[in-house]
């Protein structure tokens, strides 16, 4: 490579394995030469060219023409070296898109210098590329936001929303939301909105629409510098919505007599709805390492200073799904200390801020206004390590008094920080309350609007759950069950063309496998095919064989499902009793003797509601029988599955009223 450098220019650049770090991608190389920008992909000792090959150096080069500000207008030349390739490409021409990316080339190494060459003479009069280029900021470009939009307007993505609920709450959230970020705007000021909202409300959609709202404000193309992005941590969830909107996308452009690839539609969807670890990974690349004195600091070496957004991101609008499932400051310095999995894979030791305190700093570095908006679900953090809503008000309080705070009434509720959100609030003035901000229709379970009230009082032994099942039963059938033969007969009978179902249990279940049930394996691609495929697909969740936990399922819905109820959760006056399973022999209780312990207990019980509010239009709860037999010796034939472990809860939902199949 040097050598191509030394011979065309004596200007050119060189950048070895370059990170895309919002897309969590990296390129061979990178060659800045004569104003042109080469995206190249070695795969050694390979002789042929393969599909998959091109279409890989293909999405480098256009994830920099649609991500990379220094990149937008320069012409971009993706070129896939098979190194014992004997042929090379013959022609040098734009893409049909005529977006200056050129069609991949493709040569061995003998080839890679003639073809530079070739290239350099096609477009010799290319303006110097910034100097900056490398520490350039990620812009979105109008294909960013297009996916999200069509959502919206076209109301096509059947596999991730029914709009046949009254979306009245809905537009008066979003049109709240979009009055802060005016506010924030003319009166440049940092404000952040805690939008609340029971489970299967459309918190994310909001999000979305936010998004698209934001950014193109009724025009056909983004307005300038105004720019929102939509934000998750929940992997499962950013993969299957993002294929589902792409799968979507490509559809209607074959339609309408479009080429468009598969490919192209999945790489203009990813890039407007991305990873929370992702975007945070881009702002810590910008600070100085190590961190001294507790305190961040911006690394000029490492980042290009905008007039209007600083050393921030190029986005004003920052909307962060799940919000309560934040890190902790000591789950995000532990992960910083190891190096991370995403992005450039930073060391950062003594890391000072959670991982609520560092996005909130990401946007104040701006300098002239931001708005945040916390997307929240009550009583839904699930994993360790997650902080909960009361991190993101402990964060403002100490660290940002300067911003203003919108918030839901509703935050104030127990599900939210343990009802101490007044508490963290009392000393605070700049704070407005709207019930705008809260949710209170569930688009999910479009036939019980009820449904979270319902399992709310179920969890917490509210008489009022039997009243409110009378009213919903009908509507939104919810049956019991303690065989899982019976339980996959009726969802079988109840699902029609393409509507979908599954089995649900808690990934603290262990015992499973008699039931001829398996876990989904890890991989967000799992969750793809479980969430996506059609029913010919043995992968797809309608087999009934593959069951998902609350990791993978929170976020997303099913028209009908099966909660298999294992013993990890059981019913015994009037308390629930928490247990995990010990190796392969035994179920051990889980005592909430410290903090942490009561905290673990709290996600095993929000495993459950996370569950129980997965069924657009009806479910089925199986709670086995377990295995009541003895050997011959008198011993039980598998003590791991004793009756005892769930008579227990299967007689508390019955007494409830639950009709049993």
């Amino acid at each position: 490579m040097r050598k191509i450098v030394s011979k065309c220019s004596t200007n050119g650049r060189i950048i070895f394995e370059y990170d895309i770090p919002r897309l969590g991608k990296r390129i061979d190389v990178v060659l800045l030469l004569k104003g042109i920008v080469f995206c190249i992909e070695f795969k050694v000792g390979e002789s042929r060219i393969l599909e998959a090959d091109v279409d890989q150096v293909l999405d480098y080069a256009l994830d920099l023409k649609n991500f990379h500000k220094c990149s937008r207008n320069k012409v971009i030349v993706p070129i896939l070296v098979a190194t014992d390739y004997l042929g090379s490409s013959d022609t040098i021409q734009m893409s049909v898109y005529d977006d200056l990316v050129v069609n991949p080339l493709v040569t061995g190494k003998a080839g890679l210098f003639s073809l530079v060459l070739a290239v350099i003479k096609r477009f010799p009069n290319e303006k110097p590329v910034d100097q900056n280029w490398i520490i350039s900021p990620y812009a979105p470009t109008p294909t960013i936001i297009e996916a999200a939009r069509s959502l919206y307007e076209n109301h096509s993505v059947e596999n991730i929303t029914r709009h046949e609920a009254d979306k009245v709450s809905t537009d008066r959230t979003i049109a709240y939301i979009l009055h802060v970020i005016r506010k924030c705007k003319d009166e440049k000021k940092k404000g952040i909105c805690f939008v609340t909202g029971v489970p299967g409300a459309g918190k994310t959609l909001v999000g979305l629409d936010v998004a698209v709202k934001q950014t193109y404000q009724g025009h056909d193309e983004p307005v300038e510098d105004e720019g929102a992005v939509y934000l998750s941590g929940n992997g499962p969830l950013v993969a299957v919505l993002t294929e589902a909107l792409a799968q979507d996308n490509y559809r209607r452009n074959r339609e309408n007599g479009g080429n468009k690839k598969l490919t192209d539609s999945r790489r203009e969807v990813s890039k407007s709805i991305q990873m929370i670890h992702r975007y945070r990974d881009n702002m810590l690349a910008k600070i100085k390492n190590p961190v001294e004195n507790g305190v961040l600091e911006i690394d000029p070496d490492k980042a290009v200073k905008m007039q209007s957004a600083g050393y921030g991101e190029v986005e004003h609008v920052a909307i962060f799904d799940e919000a309560q499932r934040s890190w902790t400051h000591k789950r995000l310095a532990d992960y910083l200390k190891r190096g991370g999995t995403y992005g450039n894979k930073l060391k950062v030791p003594n890391f000072p801020l959670s991982e609520a305190a560092f996005l909130i700093w990401s946007l104040d570095l701006r300098e002239d206004w931001a708005t945040i908006i916390c997307l929240v679900g009550g009583g839904q953090e699930i994993n360790t390590g997650e902080a909960g809503i009361a991190e993101w008000i402990t964060a403002l309080n100490e660290k940002f008094p300067h911003w203003d705070i919108y918030i839901s009434p509703k935050l104030t509720e127990p599900e939210y920080a343990e009802g101490r959100v007044n508490e963290l609030l009392k000393h605070r003035t700049n704070i407005t309350y709207s019930e705008d901000l809260h949710l209170a229709v569930s688009l999910r379970s479009y036939r019980a609007e009820k449904l979270s009230a319902f399992v709310h009082a179920l969890l917490s032994f509210d008489p009022i759950a039997s009243t409110i099942y009378n009213e919903i039963k009908d509507k939104y059938p919810i049956v019991l069950t303690r065989d899982m033969e019976k339980a996959r007969r009726w969802l079988h009978e109840k699902v029609r063309g393409t509507e979908r179902t599954g089995v649900l249990v808690t990934k603290e279940s262990a015992r499973f496998k008699p039931l001829a049930i398996h876990i989904l394996p890890s991989g967000d691609e799992n969750a793809v095919h479980w969430f996506l495929e059609d029913k010919a697909d043995t992968r797809s969740s309608n087999h009934l064989e593959d069951a998902a936990t609350e990791i993978q399922v929170q976020g997303l819905e099913l028209d009908y499902t099966c909660l298999l109820w294992d013993a990890d959760m059981r019913y015994e006056d009037r308390k629930w009793r928490f247990y995990r399973f010990n190796g392969q022999t035994r179920w051990v209780e889980q005592i909430a003797t410290s903090e942490s312990k009561q905290e673990q207990l709290k996600y095993m019980l929000n495993a459950y509601r996370v569950l129980l509010t997965r069924a657009r239009a009806g479910m089925v709860i199986c709670v086995p029988k377990g295995n009541p037999n003895k050997t011959a010796s008198g011993f039980w034939e598998d003590s791991t599955r004793l009756p005892e472990y769930y008579d227990g809860t299967y007689k508390y939902l019955k007494s409830i009223g639950l009709e049993e199949i």
